[in-house]
C-alpha cells in the first residue's frame, strides 16, 4: 500500500516564509491547501536559475511534443518558469523540484541533462510515448523521491546509478521494454518502500539485497523473464513487506522458508514459474495474509493444514501444481475466503462441503480422485463391515462361494464398461476446456486498475488521441488522475459490468474503482452524457459515484465511495460462527434498500434491473448502499441484455422476465422481496433448498403452518420480543415476491409498510449513523 510521506517542499516552504511573517505563512499554506487537490503551485516569487533553465531547454530539445502541451516552456523568458506558465514545472527557491507532464503523448527521449536539475524531487512522465533509456544522470540527484516513467517505450537497462540516490522511496518503471539484470545496487536507497518494475524483459537472478532491503514494502517483478531460485528474504526475521509479486517469470527451485517469516505480507503472488517441492507449512503463520497464488507451477505434497489458520484470506490459487493428499478440512473454517481454486492438481478424497456450497466445481476440476464438489462427483457410500461367518461343519475355515458368470452378467459388464469409457472421454474433453478457457484467462496477468498488459494509458503516435481526462463529481476529497493510476489496487471482485477494486490512493485515502469491461460501453459522446446524470445522483442509500476517467485507449474507470463492510451477500453468507447480526440491524438494512429503490424509481425514473445482495453494500455503520444503478445505461444493448440475464442465475429474476425480456419497477422489486427474505432466513436466494427455490421454499413452510422454521436460527433468539415484526416483515416480502406483477407493492409502499412494523425512532436506538454518507479518513 503506498504511504504518505510529507512533501519536502511544504516544509523548506514554511520555513522560508515563517521568516518573514506569521500572517504570510498561514497565507501560503492556505492557498496551497486550496491549490493540493488540482495540483496547483504557489509560487514564491524566484526565477529559476540559468542552469536549471539552460537544464530545461535541453530536455525540451530531445522531446518529441505532439500535443503542443510544451509550447508554454517559452524559449526566451525566465521569469514564467516558476511561476505556472511553464506546463508541469514546480520550483523552490529558483530551483526545479518536480516535473510533471503525464498523458501529455510525448515521444522522443529523456535527456541526460535531466541530471543538471540538482533540487529535482518528484520525475512523473508516465503514460507517454517515451522511447530510449531511462537516464544514468538521475543517479545524480541527491533529493530525487520519486520516479514514474511507467507505461511508456524506455529500453536499455535499469541504471545502477539509481541506488546512489539516499532519498529514493518510490521507483516504478513497469510496462516498458527495459532489459538486463535488475541493478543490486537499487538496495543501498536506504528510503525506497516501493519498487515496480513488471512488465518489461529483465533477466537475471532477483538480488540477494533486494529481496532483503529493510525498507521495501511493495515489490513488483511480475511478467519478466527473472529466473535461478527466489532468495532468502531475510535471516534475522521479518522486513516490512507487504506486497510480493513474482508471477510469470522463469524462477525455479522451492518457495523459500524466509518467505514466511514475513509476518506483514498482504499478497503473495508467484504463479506462473517453474516451483517444485513442499509449499512450507510454516506460511500458515501469515496472518495478515489477503491473497496467495501459487498457481501454474510444481510444488507438490499436501495442502498444509495450517494454511487454515490465515483467518482474513481472501483469495486462495493453488491450481496447476502437483498437491497430493486431501483439501484440509481447515480450509472450510475460512469465512472471508471469496476466490478458492485447487483444480488440476493430484488431490484425493471428499471436499468439504462447505466449500463445494461456496465454490462451483471450476475451483476442483482435473482432480481425479476428489469427490463431493457437484452433483456427477459424488462420493463413495462406505461399505457395510461384515465379520465372516464360519460354516458349521468347518469350525475353521470361511465358507467360500464360486458362482460362474451368466452370459446376462458378462453383457451387463461389457455395456457398463463401454460406459465408463465414453463417460472418460467426455470427462477428459470438459476438462481440457476448462483449462484452456483458465489459460486464456490467465494472460491477462494480474488484476490491476491500469491492466497494463490490455491498455496502455500512453499514445500510440502524433494523430491519436492524447492523454486522458478526470472528470470529479463532488466528494469529501479530491485527487488528480496521477493519484488514482498510481493508487495501490486491491481486487475486491467480477461482475458483467467489469472488475471493481479498492484503491488506496497515496495520501491514503480509499476509494472503490470499477474498471468498465472493454468493448461493451457506448460510444464516448453518449457514454459522458450518461455518466454525467448519474454523477448528479444522490441519496442516502445510494452509492454515490464521484468521478470517472476516460483513458486514451478508451479505458473507462468509475470512483465511487469505498465501503468498508463489503457486500450484503458477504456480509450474511460469509461471516464466522461468531458474528451474530441481530433483528435491528437486518431491519436497518431492509429499509435502507428500500428507501434506496424507492428514490430511484419516484425521483431519477430508473429501473436497476439488477438488484442483488451482491450489489448492495455497507458502510462501517451498516447503512445499506445500492450500487450498480444506471450502468446498464453506459453499456451497449447487447452488453445491457447480457448484464440483466445473469440475475437469473442467482435467484433474483422475476418470473415473468423470461417472457417479456423486460425490466420494470415491478421486477425491481420482486428482487427486494428476494433480498428481505434473505435477511429473514439467511439462505442465500442461489442454493436451491429440496428443489425448491427460496420464495417457493418459505411459502410451502408457511403453508404448513411451521413458519417459525423459516427464519434463521439467530433471529428465533429474540421472538419473545420481535415476533410480530418478523411475521409481519414476511408476509410483505411474500407480497413483494408474488408471480403476478400487478399484485406486488410500488417500492415506496414497502418503505410506508417497513416503517409501519418498526417505527424510525427505535432503529435509531442502536446508533444506525443518520443519513449514513461516510467519508474516509487518511490512514
Amino acid at each position: 500500500m503506498n504511504q504518505l510521506h510529507k512533501n519536502p517542499f511544504r516544509i523548506y516552504e514554511i520555513c522560508f516564509t515563517f521568516c518573514t511573517s506569521i500572517f504570510l505563512c498561514l497565507l501560503l499554506l492556505s492557498a496551497q491547501a486550496v491549490a493540493g487537490g488540482g495540483g496547483g503551485h504557489s509560487w514564491d516569487g524566484i526565477v529559476v536559475t540559468q542552469g536549471n533553465y539552460q537544464a530545461l531547454q535541453a530536455i525540451k530539445h530531445e522531446l518529441i511534443d505532439f500535443t503542443g502541451v510544451l509550447r508554454s516552456w517559452n524559449d526566451s523568458s525566465t521569469t514564467s518558469v516558476c511561476s505556472g506558465g511553464w506546463a508541469g514545472i514546480k520550483c523552490l527557491r529558483g530551483q526545479v523540484v518536480a516535473i510533471q507532464l503525464p498523458w501529455k503523448g510525448l515521444g522522443g527521449t529523456i535527456s541526460e541533462k535531466i541530471g543538471q536539475l540538482q533540487n529535482l524531487r518528484k520525475l512523473s512522465l508516465h503514460d507517454n510515448v517515451l522511447a530510449g533509456s531511462v537516464p544514468r544522470s538521475l543517479g545524480y540527484l541527491k533529493n530525487l523521491h520519486g520516479v514514474y516513467l511507467f507505461n511508456n517505450r524506455l529500453s536499455g537497462s535499469v541504471p545502477a546509478s539509481l541506488g546512489n540516490c539516499p532519498l529514493l522511496q518510490n521507483l516504478d518503471l513497469s510496462n516498458n521494454q527495459l532489459s538486463g539484470i535488475i541493478p543490486a545496487s537499487l538496495a543501498e536507497s536506504t528510503r525506497l518502500y516501493r519498487l515496480n518494475l513488471s512488465f518489461n524483459l529483465l533477466s537475471g537472478p532477483l538480488p540477494v539485497t533486494v529481496a532483503r532491503s529493510y525498507t521495501l514494502t511493495f515489490l513488483d517483478l511480475g511478467h519478466n523473464n527473472l529466473s535461478g531460485s527466489i532468495p532468502d528474504f531475510s535471516v534475522n526475521g521479518s522486513h516490512p513487506l507487504k506486497k510480493l509479486n513474482l508471477d510469470h517469470n522463469f524462477f525455479s527451485g522451492p518457495v523459500p522458508l524466509s518467505l514466511c517469516k514475513q509476518s506483514l505480507l498482504e499478497e503473495v503472488s508467484l504463479s506462473h514459474n517453474q516451483l517444485f517441492g513442499s509449499f512450507p507449512k510454516e506460511c500458515g503463520a501469515l496472518l495478515h495474509l489477503q491473497s496467495l497464488d501459487l498457481s501454474y507451477n510444481s510444488i507438490n505434497g499436501t495442502i498444509p493444514e495450517r494454511i487454515g489458520n490465515i483467518s482474513g484470506i481472501r483469495q486462495l490459487d493453488l491450481s496447476e501444481n502437483n498437491f497430493t493428499g486431501l483439501i484440509p478440512p481447515s480450509l472450510a473454517n475460512l469465512a472471508n475466503l471469496s476466490s478458492f481454486n485447487v483444480s488440476f492438481n493430484t488431490l484425493s478424497g471428499p471436499v468439504p462441503p462447505i466449500l463445494s456450497r461456496k465454490f462451483n466445481s471450476s475451483s476442483f476440476v482435473g482432480n481425479i480422485q476428489l469427490c463431493g464438489y457437484s452433483s456427477s462427483t459424488p462420493c463413495p457410500s462406505p461399505k457395510p463391515h461384515h465379520p465372516p461367518t464360519l460354516s458349521p461343519t468347518s469350525p475353521q475355515e470361511p465358507r467360500k462361494h464360486h458362482r460362474k458368470l451368466s452370459v446376462k452378467d458378462i453383457i451387463l459388464i461389457a455395456i457398463g464398461a463401454l460406459l465408463a469409457v465414453l463417460l472418460l472421454l467426455c470427462c477428459i474433453l470438459l476438462c481440457c476446456l476448462i483449462k484452456k478457457r483458465a489459460a486464456l484467462k490467465q494472460k491477462d496477468g494480474k488484476d490491476k486498475i491500469t491492466e497494463k498488459t490490455a491498455t496502455a494509458t500512453a499514445a500510440a503516435s502524433a494523430g491519436g488521441e492524447m492523454g486522458g481526462k478526470l472528470v470529479h463529481f463532488d466528494g469529501p476529497f479530491v485527487f488528480t488522475a496521477d493519484d488514482l493510476l498510481c493508487a495501490t489496487a486491491e481486487i475486491m471482485g467480477k461482475s458483467t459490468y467489469g472488475t471493481a477494486y479498492k484503491a488506496t490512493l497515496e495520501d491514503g485515502n480509499e476509494v472503490a474503482v470499477k474498471r468498465l469491461r472493454e468493448k461493451t460501453t457506448k460510444g464516448v459522446k453518449e457514454f459522458e452524457a450518461e455518466v454525467t446524470a448519474l454523477g448528479k445522483i444522490r441519496h442516502t442509500n445510494l452509492l454515490a459515484l464521484r468521478a470517472y476517467y476516460l483513458g486514451p485507449k478508451g479505458e473507462k474507470l468509475l470512483v465511487f465511495d469505498y465501503m468498508s463492510k463489503g457486500s450484503l451477500s458477504a456480509f450474511l453468507h460469509a461471516r464466522g460462527p461468531e458474528t451474530l447480526i441481530p433483528w435491528q440491524t437486518r431491519m436497518k438494512i431492509a429499509k435502507g434498500i428500500s428507501r434506496g429503490l424507492a428514490h430511484l424509481h419516484k425521483n431519477e425514473n430508473m429501473i436497476h434491473e439488477n438488484l442483488t445482495a451482491s450489489n448492495i453494500l455497507l458502510d462501517e455503520k451498516t447503512n445499506a448502499h445500492i450500487a450498480d444503478y444506471g450502468l446498464s445505461r453506459l453499456m451497449t444493448a447487447a452488453a445491457a441484455t447480457n448484464v440483466i440475464a445473469t440475475a437469473g442465475t442467482l435467484g433474483y429474476r422475476a418470473p415473468e422476465f423470461s417472457k417479456i425480456k423486460n425490466a420494470s419497477t415491478k421486477t425491481d422489486v420482486y428482487s427486494l422481496g428476494i433480498i428481505i427474505l434473505e435477511l429473514l432466513t439467511g439462505k442465500s436466494p442461489g442454493e436451491p433448498t429440496n428443489g425448491m427455490d427460496l420464495p417457493q421454499w418459505v411459502a410451502s413452510i408457511v403453508k404448513e403452518e411451521w413458519t417459525n422454521e423459516v427464519f434463521d436460527l439467530e433471529l428465533m433468539r429474540e421472538t419473545q420480543t420481535v415476533g410480530d415484526e418478523l411475521l409481519n416483515t414476511l408476509k410483505l416480502a411474500l407480497h413483494c415476491v408474488d408471480p403476478s406483477p400487478a399484485a406486488r407493492p410500488e417500492a415506496i409502499q414497502v418503505v410506508n409498510q417497513l416503517e409501519e412494523i418498526r417505527p424510525e425512532a427505535e432503529t435509531e436506538t442502536i446508533g444506525s449513523g443518520g443519513d449514513g454518507a461516510k467519508e474516509e479518513e487518511g490512514i
